[in-house]
């Protein structure tokens, strides 16, 4: 800071070579020339700014002692309710911590808990979405990973083709999403059923309409360096193809097709199965940790 702004926010521009009186800190009154005026001031000044950073800093600190003994607190509380058989009331108390730190992993967790153990479902599976993302902000995807899953196994209904993108972008920060090509051949209109842009909608997302639809068709993938087709069955994943690659192989290749476009085709005959799993979820979550394995 120049001196002639510090004497304008300090309104000593004015200074004459005359006797300025300065009261210090020990409250006595003491005569000065001006530079000596300009000096003390300016320590005062810095001193003033010095002690405002301690004491933001020692706020900050406070608040945060705060923040990890409520957590504690309402553990503890939720806990003693659930001793004497009251989960409503445990969940209740875990709520209004939430509500006033609702970052806090360990009590989004014991939420989590206690909801998926009394028959609150619906409960449970939103906290897991909620830990899925804030796992996948502190970078721990293999726990994020697992809360997805389970958020899909307590609801089916729940739609986590969000949360594997943004996994399948943080483990991969250099894939990129790439507009589709004008010169790709698309099918006949009349034949699709559904297509889209894969930098607009993840392959995760088609994959959970057909599910949710039960559809029977085929889903086709394609971009400049690639295409691939996934078989479905009433909406579960039976076979894929992807080059030369076929089965599992070929779907641990498509899982990784971020641009270029997409188009559905239904079909009025089933196909051989020659993919088999629990779930689409579980395939997807699967090849997604095989790819990771592979190129770790």
């Amino acid at each position: 800071m120049s001196l002639k702004l510090f004497q304008k926010i300090c309104g000593i521009q004015d200074l004459q070579p005359s006797i300025t009186l300065l009261k210090l800190s020990t409250g006595r009154l003491r005569s000065c020339d001006p530079a000596f005026t300009r000096k003390a001031l300016v320590i005062n000044f810095c001193g003033c700014r010095t002690e405002r950073r301690r004491t933001h800093a020692m706020t900050d600190i406070h608040k945060d002692k705060e923040a990890v003994g409520e957590v504690e607190t309402a553990m503890l509380d939720a806990d003693l309710f659930l001793k004497y058989g009251s989960p409503e009331r445990a969940m209740k108390r875990l709520k209004t911590a939430l509500e006033r730190i609702p970052r806090s992993i360990p009590l989004r967790e014991k939420m989590r808990e206690v909801a998926a153990s009394h028959k609150h479902p619906e409960e449970a599976a939103r906290h897991c979405l909620a830990l899925a993302s804030l796992y996948i902000e502190r970078d721990n995807l293999d726990a994020a990973h697992d809360r997805l899953l389970e958020a899909k196994q307590l609801d089916n209904r729940i739609s986590i083709g969000a949360g594997l993108e943004a996994i399948r972008r943080a483990r991969h920060p250099e894939l990129q999403a790439h507009q589709a090509t004008k010169t790709v051949h698309r099918r006949e209109k009349s034949a699709v059923t559904f297509a889209g842009d894969l930098s607009a909608i993840s392959v995760f997302d088609a994959i959970q309409a057909i599910e949710n639809s039960r559809l029977t068709g085929v889903l086709a993938l394609t971009n400049d360096a690639q295409a691939g087709h996934v078989l479905f069955n009433d909406g579960q994943i039976v076979d894929a193809k992807c080059g030369k690659l076929k089965d599992h192989e070929a779907f641990r290749q498509i899982v990784e097709i971020t641009g270029g476009v997409f188009d559905f085709q239904k079909s009025a005959q089933s196909f051989p199965v020659t993919i088999e799993a629990p779930s689409n979820t579980n395939l997807i979550l699967d090849s997604l940790r095989q790819v990771d394995e592979e190129k770790a």
